[in-house]
């Protein structure tokens, strides 16, 4: 088995990532959708922390699965997919990729803007990456927001266009980035037996 993908088929790699950013992805909204209405404390303060540092992972899985995707290559569009489908579907691959950096970079403006520490899960702290500016602060936090709404509709688009796909296409667009079986191999079927006609004559018969 390759671990690079091929011309049918994503990769277990391509698989593992993608799978990994869209859970990330989906535990970073919910707990960005309901931090901001928790109330001033400690736990306030962890869950923003994690916040961060889940979307910095995001950031580094990112940048792996871009990686990935150049090296290991890309499977061929599904057959008989329309030419106006493949250059949607591509446009809206590279438009998650670019929010996909945008907010985590963004946020991380945000925090350094704001003056604020940074620390990945409480290991090590993240150095600045701007000073400290109450119009850069504003602005990121406006691209966070909306890049995040932006980014859930085009989640939302590229999912249904999946199921859309597979439900009523019948084709391998989902199918192919899920762990499948292969297509059992066909088995050979068993040689009949001789005739006694075709028996050859024991050589020392008379």
């Amino acid at each position: 088995m390759t671990l690079k993908n091929t011309a049918d088929r994503w990769g277990p790699i391509s698989q593992l990532l993608h799978w990994a950013v869209v859970l990330l992805i989906a535990a970073i909204a919910i707990i960005g959708l309901t931090m901001t209405d928790m109330s001033n404390g400690p736990s306030k303060i962890k869950i923003y922390a994690l916040h961060k540092s889940l979307g910095l992972t995001l950031l580094s899985l990112v940048v792996l699965r871009l990686l990935w995707r150049f090296y290991a290559g890309t499977p061929r569009p599904v057959a008989g997919t329309p030419h106006w489908q493949e250059r949607i579907a591509s446009l809206t691959h590279w438009a998650l990729y670019a929010l996909m950096f945008a907010l985590p970079i963004s946020g991380w403006v945000f925090n350094s803007s704001s003056g604020y520490p940074l620390q990945y899960f409480g290991w090590f702290n993240l150095p600045r990456i701007a000073e400290r500016s109450e119009d850069l602060s504003r602005l990121s936090h406006d691209i966070h927001e909306y890049g995040f709404w932006l980014l859930l509709a085009l989640v939302l688009a590229h999912a249904g266009a999946a199921f859309y796909h597979h439900l009523f296409q019948n084709d391998a667009t989902l199918t192919r980035m899920l762990p499948g079986r292969r297509k059992p191999q066909p088995v050979p079927a068993a040689s009949p037996s001789p005739s006694l006609s075709q028996v050859p004559e024991h050589p020392d018969a008379d």
